[in-house]
């Protein structure tokens, strides 16, 4: 494995993470309004700003992880296609383990899981992707 790749690629994930949220929240009000529906569930924005730096640093030690598996998965480096499909996989591994389960356990609605299901699903795509480009095997 190469270590430095891995976590060049880590980086970029996280960078294209935060980009790609950015984008969604800034491009779909309509997301941010249906969160703002549950505010006994949800932070507003000062409170979740005031919590953004431990929420950084884990999602940073998460694609660090993620990164490893990919290099574990495809030590000879693999190309977009193969970045794709391991984004998506995680995306759906996010939509069973976090967003459809966070609606059985949490009083949102339909519309809250159905946005954030598709702006995670969206955003691990992009992650797997700019994996496979950065990460190459020493």
């Amino acid at each position: 494995m190469n270590y430095s790749r891995i976590a060049l690629a880590a980086l970029g994930a996280f960078v294209a993470y935060m980009a790609i949220g950015s984008i969604v929240f800034v491009s779909l009000p309509a997301l941010k309004r249906e969160f703002g529906k549950f505010p006994a569930v949800y932070r507003d924005h000062k409170g979740q700003m005031s919590h953004m730096p431990l929420g950084m640093a884990a999602m940073l030690l998460s694609l660090v992880v993620l990164a490893v598996l990919f290099a574990m998965i495809h030590p000879a480096g693999a190309g977009m296609e193969d970045g794709a499909v391991f984004g998506a996989l995680i995306g759906l591994y996010a939509l069973g383990s976090f967003v459809i389960h966070n609606h059985v356990n949490l009083n949102i609605g339909v519309k809250v899981t159905l946005y954030s299901g598709l702006a995670y699903f969206a955003e691990w795509t992009v992650v797997g992707i700019v994996i496979s480009l950065i990460y190459k095997p020493a």
